[in-house]
């Protein structure tokens, strides 16, 4: 191995998701930190400049670099989530670059669902708008524990303080109040790199990291091993041959915590129980195993298992229900209704289920609740009661982003409709009074 891949095999990893309001400049961010960080290859970097030229412009365009989409060049928008991968020697990324249109906001969903982080941008002339708010409450429902506040095009207002300063403060206040618990604001120009990869020379009144510095000092917790541990299975393995005429495993990927050899466990939604007899990872025993390895179980005793049920440690199981309450993001474009039947997939579990109640819609101006709605339009947050066919092993979200998510997908066609988060939302938790202490507890 060489002297450079053995430098980023020890590296961390680092998922982060960019959004904001149309035009304040994502693209372009993500097109800055490529190119100075000396990520882009030569010969992507000559089609953005012929990209360039054909447009009339004298300066390579570096939002081309992520918005692939022939729409997305000519209308100069994002539409899809862009993932662009890059690496600097004190960290590995993987970014997801999200649209900033209203409805493309369930887009942002679905990069920011992995997330560690989000750099949410903001036009220095415009300030926070609903766009932004909406971004931030995304993040926050998501349980993104890391937001960066990128407060871009600060040479447009002469890069002063003041401007940068009371959209930092109304920020803040706002993202806090959801629940974020750490938020760091920088002032950039993205256009000009200011604060993106190098020290900008006309905001000598900062003297915070640059956006890059952050990224690759923030702290990420990867350690898994202490959450609750969850074992979805998704493959049984009976090979009935005469080297093995007895096997019998079960295939999945850990979800989160650890398993160990002798460990009692019980299977959900059965109830039924057993030791872990044996763990099998590429080819060899082991004695333990943790997220996210795949890996093959074999208990002591033959249990009916199929693929869809969860096998957690016996002294902490998670609760079995039929009734889920949770917060949900709608991003279909076809409404979701009270009394719409529907299917829920939860980890390897597809059950049918049916929408007992939408009890209120959230108001992301002022977080009001607006109560008992009917139903869910595209983009819409809001909180549903579902009863399901089969009973279903769910966390709360708030301890695993893992097994406290679903999804509800329409039974006609299978198109997904909404992201289900169970247990208490964001709003609710901030009502409470939690603070950054509880928030530190979630699990990523």
């Amino acid at each position: 191995m060489s002297t450079t891949a053995e430098q980023l095999s020890a590296t961390t990893l680092l998922r982060f998701a960019t959004a904001g309001s149309v035009d304040d400049g994502k693209s372009t961010l993500v097109g800055r930190l490529l190119h100075d960080s000396k990520s882009v290859l030569t010969d992507q970097l000559e089609a953005v400049e012929h990209a360039s030229r054909s447009r009339g412009q004298e300066a390579p365009d570096l939002a081309l670099l992520t918005d692939g989409l022939r729409a997305e060049r000519e209308q100069g928008i994002t539409i899809d989530v862009a993932y662009r991968y890059f690496a600097t020697a004190r960290r590995r990324f993987i970014l997801a670059d999200t649209p900033g249109h209203v409805q493309y906001t369930r887009n942002m969903v679905t990069g920011a669902s992995t997330a560690e982080l989000a750099v949410v941008l903001v036009d220095a002339r415009n300030g926070v708008v609903e766009q932004t708010r909406r971004h931030a409450a995304v993040a926050a429902l998501l349980r993104v524990p890391h937001v960066v506040l990128a407060v871009n095009k600060m040479d447009l207002v002469d890069y002063a303080e003041p401007v940068f300063a009371a959209i930092a403060e109304e920020f803040t206040a706002y993202a806090a109040s959801l629940g974020v618990p750490e938020i760091t604001a920088i002032p950039i120009s993205a256009l000009a790199g200011d604060n993106v990869v190098e020290p900008s020379a006309h905001m000598d009144w900062y003297g915070g990291p640059t956006v890059l510095e952050h990224l690759e000092t923030v702290p990420v917790s990867h350690d898994l091993t202490a959450c609750h541990a969850r074992f979805p299975v998704q493959y049984v393995i009976r090979p009935q041959t005469a080297e093995h005429p007895d096997y019998r495993g079960y295939a999945g990927q850990i979800a989160a915590g650890a398993f160990r050899v002798g460990e009692a466990v019980t299977v959900l939604p059965s109830g039924r129980t057993s030791t872990v007899a044996a763990i099998d990872a590429l080819g060899e025993s082991v004695d333990i195993a943790w997220a996210p390895q795949s890996v093959t179980l074999r208990l002591t005793d033959d249990i009916d298992i199929s693929r869809g049920d969860l096998i957690a440690p016996s002294d902490d199981a998670p609760a079995v229900t039929q009734d889920v309450e949770a917060t949900v993001c709608h991003v279909a474009d076809q409404p979701l209704s009270v009394g719409q039947r529907v299917l829920i997939k939860h980890t390897t579990r597809t059950v049918k289920a049916i929408v007992k109640d939408i009890p209120s819609r959230l108001t992301l101006d002022d977080l009001s609740q607006h109560p008992a709605p009917g139903r869910l339009v595209a983009n819409d947050i809001g909180r549903v009661v579902l009863r399901t066919a089969e009973p279903l092993a769910l966390d709360a979200y708030a301890d695993s982003r893992r097994t406290g998510s679903f999804l509800l997908i329409d039974p006609a066609d299978g198109t997904t409709l909404t992201a289900g988060m169970a247990g208490a939302s964001f709003a609710e938790s901030a009502a409470a009074g939690d603070d950054a202490s509880d928030d530190a507890e979630w699990d990523f």
